[in-house]
């Protein structure tokens, strides 16, 4: 029970967005460290997530819901920490405030790319959107270093 529609989504953003932390640990842990980061946008930036809006991420769902309340916005706040320290693990050879930098940038392109591809109305271009944001963050993938020798 909650006694106003405030608390309401400040529990649902919460609750939902620590799913989507722990399915990105899921997803990346037991991975090889190359392959982490491009499992990760494959997973966010795919149709299945952007059809399936109500398993899928609280904040490309309810960011407009998000805004309007104060304990919503406090809720995702530290939340959204929590999903950035878990993006910034994959890129384990930078420094640690560098890669939390580049963490925010990624989650902010997958987000940005997925609320795009549930607005528009057209499937073709709904996927291209999704191909953009995969292409850019392609881009941003972590650095991997040749063992000596190899290169």
């Amino acid at each position: 029970y909650f006694s106003s529609r405030e608390m309401l989504v400040a529990e649902a953003v919460g609750f939902a967005m620590d799913q989507t932390t722990d399915h990105w640990k899921r997803l990346t842990n037991g991975r090889v460290t190359s392959d982490r980061f491009d499992a990760l946008v494959a997973d966010y930036l795919s149709a299945r997530h952007r059809d399936d809006v109500r398993r899928g991420c609280a904040i490309a769902a309810l960011a407009a819901d998000i805004r309007r309340s104060r304990r919503a916005r406090k809720a995702c706040g530290s939340r959204l920490g929590e999903m950035v320290d878990v993006v910034a693990t994959l890129f384990p050879e930078v420094p640690p405030q560098q890669a939390r930098r580049a963490a925010a940038g990624v989650i902010a392109t997958m987000l940005g790319s997925i609320i795009l591809a549930r607005i528009v109305t057209d499937p073709g271009a709904s996927s291209e959107i999704l191909d953009a944001g995969r292409q850019s963050l392609r881009r941003r993938r972590p650095t991997r270093r040749q063992p000596p020798g190899s290169g």
